[in-house]
């Protein structure tokens, strides 16, 4: 198999990979592991979940680690958790994925960025999706410094600038929060209403305050009633009103917004409509001069090494099956497009052991298994943000199916999965092969640079 990626997801897939004996060659295109955490974050970042919802279900961080671990201190961690686990050899550093093609037989060949071609029985997806910046367009261009979230990396870039922030993000809030403390003065545009939650209540971080077991409706009855006591109205901070629900959008997790609003350091604005050299022009008809402009507008979800479309997205959500499959293909899994309310390591383990079951499966199968979840009820996710208590319930129960069948849930677990698959073969006739698929034949698979592993 073909791992893509060794950030934090790729890493934990890797690791359940190689404990469930899954042959597979891990292809980095940086130079050392850590994903976003090595390359893609600022220097004074922290963490916005906590150390306990964020760290491995089975590599606890250490004990001397803060609430909110630093940057550094997350990717020493995951250094860690690559050598307890003996993932390094596997992996091999500056080697870019240019393109991926699946052939008829099922396998999927691989193109390398000096050209070379591989052919593996499949491909794991874990390229992440905070890379493909995300700008806003707006009439006009801005004069001054123009930058993406993505660009920002240390305070020095903001020192004694008049900054604009656009966007209402954990970055977002953020970079506000450091022009405020280096820069000349800071604003932050908002074009909706947002829910600002504390990182702490009480001495207690947010997302452990939270208790798992209770319906989403409970949680956010929960945190109205903190909010209301801790924070107050929105509105008394010259905020919007939030226009959803707590958890409908991605939480924003920050203790300083507010902070340093009520200080006069953060100046609250609605949207941008235009740009007139360095005056930028706001929905209400004010204006003012910056001299740096930050959107922190988010990313796209993108996967540059498979053809255009093959992986559906709609807006920033993929139209998987099981959450990582395609109807359409065999020994294709896409991992990490959803975005965990809180952190990603709890969630992460079961999940990748969960994904080596469906490879295991699919090798029982004739037909795609992502058709065969299609078939046996799944759908495709609605939402690209995912409640971590809600996905781990359902992936316990798709590793069993005693009590199961009372509730009439059987159909939809993992150990069932391959009788569904005959009945359906026996049904359905092989599918023609794609479009994709017949390029993929014509090219030549018998040459001195193609590899078959």
């Amino acid at each position: 198999m073909l791992l893509i990626g060794a950030g934090p997801v790729g890493l934990a897939v890797a690791k359940a990979m190689l404990r469930q004996g899954i042959a597979y060659e891990q292809l980095e295109a940086d130079d050392d592991l850590g994903g976003n955490w090595y390359h893609g974050v600022y220097e004074t970042a922290h963490i916005i979940s906590s150390r306990k919802t964020t760290e491995y279900a089975d590599f606890p961080m250490p004990a001397g680690y803060p609430d909110f671990p630093s940057a550094p201190q997350m990717l020493e961690y995951l250094r860690s958790y690559a050598d307890a686990f003996g993932l390094r050899p596997h992996i091999q550093f500056r080697t870019k994925v240019s393109m991926c093609l699946p052939l008829a037989d099922g396998r999927w060949e691989a193109e390398l960025e000096g050209g070379e071609r591989r052919v593996y029985k499949g491909v794991v997806v874990c390229n992440g999706h905070h890379w493909d910046k995300r700008f806003p367009t707006y009439e006009g261009t801005f004069a001054g410094e123009y930058l993406h979230s993505k660009d920002y990396r240390h305070p020095r870039q903001l020192a004694d600038k008049r900054v604009l922030v656009i966007g209402g993000g954990n970055s977002a809030c953020d970079l506000a929060a450091e022009a405020a403390r280096v820069g000349r003065g800071c604003d932050i545009s908002l074009r909706r209403g947002y829910w600002f939650l504390p990182k702490t209540i009480f001495g207690v971080p947010l997302p452990e305050m939270v208790p798992g077991w209770s319906p989403v409706w409970a949680q956010r009855l929960l945190l109205r009633v903190l909010l209301r006591v801790v924070v107050g109205r929105y509105e008394n901070y010259g905020l919007p009103k939030p226009d959803h629900r707590i958890f409908e959008a991605h939480p924003t997790l920050n203790s300083e917004l507010l902070h340093y609003l009520k200080h006069g350091r953060i100046r609250p604005r609605p949207a941008v409509e235009r740009f007139e050299g360095t005056r930028v022009f706001f929905a209400d008809g004010a204006s003012a001069e910056f001299d740096t402009v930050v959107c922190a507008t988010g990313f796209n979800l993108s996967f540059p090494f498979l053809p255009a479309g093959l992986v559906p997205v709609e807006g920033s959500n993929a139209l998987l099956y099981g959450g990582c499959t395609l109807p359409d293909y065999k020994n294709l899994y896409v991992v990490g497009t959803a975005q965990v309310r809180y952190g990603f390591g709890p969630l992460m383990t079961p999940a990748a052991e969960l994904i080596c079951r469906l490879i295991k499966l699919q090798d029982e199968m004739e037909l795609p298994i992502g058709m065969v979840l299609r078939e046996s009820g799944a759908r495709p996710p609605t939402t690209h943000l995912l409640d971590p208590h809600r996905a781990l319930r359902q992936m316990r129960l798709a590793r069993h199916t005693r009590a199961l069948r009372q509730m009439r849930l059987a159909r939809h677990t993992l150990p069932l999965l391959v009788g569904k698959e005959r009945k359906l073969r026996r049904r359905l006739k092989p599918p023609a092969p794609s479009v994709i698929e017949r390029r993929s034949l014509d090219m030549p698979n018998q040459s001195s640079d193609l590899k078959v592993f």
